[in-house]
Formats: structure tokens, sequence, C-alpha cells
């Protein structure tokens, strides 16, 4: 587990192993009215946005369709199939 606020109003955490890391997050209204939702962490955001950019530039998410760094202090960009979105996120400090 590497961090864990499962206790909360708000449940998440994200689990680690073998250099993967998956954000879980529980929300009962998010859950009803949208899509789930897969975050992925990689170290070379670039390179993965230009493999999917180059391959599969349909699956881009228009709300996040280029890398932009986020308040938050990661870099993403998104994906969306019509079924699942899937974040792509480099951490600064990483």
């Amino acid at each position: 587990m590497g961090h864990d606020e499962l206790n909360t109003d708000n449940p998440f955490c994200v689990v680690n192993k073998d250099g993967l890391s998956i954000m879980l997050f529980q929300h009962a209204e998010y859950a009803e009215k949208e899509h789930p939702e897969i975050r992925l962490v990689t170290n070379n955001i670039d390179e993965v946005f230009a493999s999917v950019a180059g391959k599969f530039p349909e699956l881009l998410h228009p709300n996040l369709k280029e890398v932009t760094l986020r308040p938050w202090g990661a870099k993403e960009f998104a994906m969306l199939d019509g079924q699942i979105g899937i974040r792509m996120q480099q951490w600064e400090n990483a």
C-alpha cells in the first residue's frame, strides 16, 4: 500500500507492485454518472504521449488531449475509449 486514505469521506488508496502504481477511488455518485477511470504513472510521459498520439489519436480525450501540468503537480494527458478513461501521469518529483 503506497498511500492510504480508506477511512475518509472519499476513500482512496494507491497500491504499488513491481514498479506499477494503481490509484483506487470509491465514490458512489461518480460511479453512477461517469466512466470508470484508470490512472497510470510513468517516468516518461512525453514518450508515452508520442506513442499514443502517433498510433491512436482517436483515443485522446478531448478535455486533456495534450500533456498538461496540472495544479496538483502532475503532468497528465487522458484517453477515452467510450467505456473507460485512462489518465497518464508523471509526477514532477519522480
